[in-house]
């Protein structure tokens, strides 16, 4: 398998290539050159099967000519053994057509872990030998950060700085970061937003002197690798609930639209996904963007869910490109356009491309609030703040005989007072946590400023040899 730039300027790649390099050299996103088909027959044989095979022949596809399929099974192993519930993700049923996916078992208590964790071991794999050592710079809205982290602590030739926004993660979210001692681990929290955060990051990453001084890559969702893992879920779900002989319906909390964008290829491989429905707070670019084609940044507005108070979706590029015809020139000239104006409009075929599948869908606290209330009045089920929005969303956009899955992303303990404040339960962090909150923090807060960042970075950071 080969992998393309969304901007159409970079050499093509090979997996263990995009997944060392993260970020293209022409500033966009890499993505495979085909998306591979399963058949029905294929799709219905992964029924029964444990996640980790499910995992194998879902990624199978992707990786091939960088691993053999022996090779992506221990790795998967390796990924999938510190996860706290034997399904990996298990489906919780809340009503009738209504079901939970919990993708927060993992280490640090979030989706993120799902796919990290197996990064952390595909980084290990493709360095070993390798005589390199790789500077992993990458921007977190809260979770991505710890669950980074804690894949790539204490490991061989890899350093990692983490940015996050001062002040607007969780207490827990915060503490996953700073309260890990490997001396490969170096947090910074700036002086501004998580958009602020991931702009700088891929500033770095497209300056062409600070980046030939180190080899670098990426966690965030702008790394296919990640990405790539997220699909495996979407299979394991619906074929648990009829998949491929019936359709299955998924609402998604949405912030930088990686998640939710996983959910669409494994559409494009051939999951009978009725409809993805694309849950925002009031942060709502992407929602305003599928419902009326005005893709148009706006000021963040802080709120409970801080993992999606964001106004620039990096993923979302990578749909645009995928729906425009696959013209990367065109696209490069549309995002050059977007960031420089932080104003663009889809085009017709790219609105028209998205409109069968996806669904905008705006919550606001309020309703998050009842939404929450609600999965904790009729179902005992308490959710955090971010799987809330998705929920209420989900309760819109609900059709009769099409099971919908709503993705819960993060363990409600991880906020804590979010979730006490709308259902009077205030959830207990998991054992396996252990002395968090005792443990020393430690990080450095910066300016939000390019030449502030990236001079740290150069400071610690190892250089090519």
């Amino acid at each position: 398998m080969r992998y393309v730039s969304t901007r159409g300027n970079a050499p093509s790649l090979d997996f263990a290539g995009v997944t060392l390099a993260g970020l293209a050299a022409d500033g966009g996103l890499y993505i495979p050159e085909h998306w591979p088909r399963m058949t029905e027959e294929e799709i219905g044989a992964l029924a029964g099967l444990s996640y980790v095979d499910t995992a194998v022949a879902v990624m199978a596809p992707f990786v091939a000519g960088s691993l053999t399929r022996d090779e992506l099974t221990s790795l998967c192993e390796a990924a999938y053994a510190r996860f706290h519930h034997a399904a990996v993700t298990p489906l919780v049923q809340v009503d009738h057509d209504q079901w939970l996916l919990e993708l927060f078992h993992g280490p640090t208590l979030a989706f993120k872990d799902v796919a990290l964790q197996l990064l952390g071991q595909l980084f290990e794999r493709f360095l070993t030998g390798a005589d390199a050592h790789v500077t992993i710079i990458g921007a977190t809205s809260g979770d991505t950060g710890s669950a980074a982290i804690d894949a790539v602590a204490g490991r061989q030739g890899v350093d990692i700085f983490m940015l996050h926004p001062e002040g607007r993660v969780s207490d827990v979210q915060r503490r996953q970061m700073t309260t890990v001692g490997a001396p490969n681990v170096h947090n910074i929290a700036i002086r501004g937003d998580f958009d602020t955060a991931q702009a700088l990051v891929k500033a770095m990453f497209n300056d062409a002197a600070f980046a030939g001084r180190f080899r670098l890559s990426a966690v965030n969702s702008i790394n296919w690798a990640r990405l790539m893992a997220q699909v495996v879920y979407y299979f394991y779900a619906a074929v648990r609930l009829g998949a491929p002989h019936r359709k299955v319906a998924f609402s998604v909390p949405t912030g930088n639209f990686g998640d939710v964008f996983a959910g669409y290829v494994a559409a494009k491989m051939g999951l009978p996904v009725a409809k993805l429905v694309v849950a925002t707070n009031v942060n709502d670019i992407l929602a305003r963007a599928l419902s009326t084609g005005d893709y148009s940044s706006r000021q963040v507005v802080a709120t409970p869910t801080p993992s999606m108070d964001i106004q620039v979706s990096s993923n979302f590029e990578r749909l645009l490109f995928d729906l425009g015809g696959r013209d990367g020139g065109a696209l490069a000239a549309q995002m050059r356009g977007f960031e420089s104006t932080r104003a663009m409009q889809l085009t017709n075929a790219q609105r028209d491309g998205a409109a069968p599948l996806f669904v905008g869908e705006r919550v606001d606290t309020d309703d998050m609030a009842l939404a929450m209330r609600a999965a904790s009045d009729r179902s005992a089920q308490v959710i955090d703040p971010h799987t809330a929005i998705a929920y209420a969303a989900a309760r819109r956009q609900a059709q009769p005989g099409v099971p919908m899955v709503t993705l819960a992303t993060a363990h409600p303990a991880k906020f804590r007072d979010a979730v006490e404040r709308a259902t009077g339960v205030r959830p207990a962090l998991p054992a396996r946590v252990g002395d968090l909150f005792q443990r020393e923090e430690r990080f450095d807060v910066l300016d939000a400023s390019y030449d502030a960042i990236s001079s740290y970075i150069a400071a610690r950071a190892v250089p090519r040899g």
